[in-house]
């Protein structure tokens, strides 16, 4: 089971600005910071997340730590599919896509497969975990 860090706003704050400080990299880690905007508030808010290669898109999976609601970043961008991607160095505009059907399941099995906890989250959260397309 993972921890979460005391303060999850922190952590993501400190978190972005390391990870644009170092270039829009940390590493081999697969992170990215997806921004969107607010579905209530019209604000841009800035996510970092594990993403996962999938041809010439990124998949993001909206797992929330296996919580049982969908994180918040998943209903602004089912509002608003228009996201801001920033990874590997350079900053983007694109389009986030929800995977259904037996393209979700496919996509689903290749990333249990190579990340196994994110089996464990869907377990604990007693959900479909989404997963999200996001294209240039």
């Amino acid at each position: 089971m993972s921890t979460l860090p005391a303060d999850q706003h922190a952590y993501n704050a400190a978190l972005i600005e390391e990870f644009r400080a170092a270039g829009r990299r940390l590493g081999e880690r697969p992170l990215l910071l997806l921004t969107t905007t607010g579905a209530r508030t019209g604000a841009d808010r800035v996510t970092p997340m594990m993403y996962v290669r999938d041809g010439d898109r990124l998949l993001v999976i909206a797992s929330n730590a296996g919580a049982p609601r969908h994180p918040d970043w998943y209903h602004n961008l089912v509002a608003d599919p228009r996201v801001t991607v920033e990874v590997d160095g350079e900053r983007w505009a694109g389009t986030a896509t929800p995977l259904t059907g037996a393209e979700h399941d496919a996509a689903w099995e290749r990333i249990v497969a190579g990340h196994p906890f994110f089996a464990d989250h869907a377990a604990r959260a007693g959900r479909r975990i989404p997963v999200v397309a996001l294209t240039r």
